[in-house]
């Protein structure tokens, strides 16, 4: 038991950077994919708390497709 927890614990300190520095990659191309749509949807929208998310899904139809598809696959990407 006391193996198992301690290799549980040692896979998850190993992961945890690899999953971290994923998460950081797929910002950076959410940022570049859709950078100039929240400057143009919602220039006003103060970010944190998803309120920039919550501006790009509610202005959808207006977005543009490399937004759209960057946000698609992050989507995707976390529900795996």
């Amino acid at each position: 038991m006391i193996r198992r927890i301690a290799f549980l614990a040692l896979l998850l300190a190993s992961a945890t950077p690899a999953l971290a520095q994923n998460m950081r990659a797929e910002m950076q191309m959410l940022r570049g994919a859709c950078a100039a749509d929240v400057q143009r949807l919602c220039p006003n929208v103060q970010p944190g708390e998803g309120r920039i998310k919550a501006c790009l899904t509610a202005n959808k139809d207006q977005m543009t497709v490399g937004c759209a598809k960057a946000l698609m696959k992050a989507k995707q990407s976390k529900a795996k």
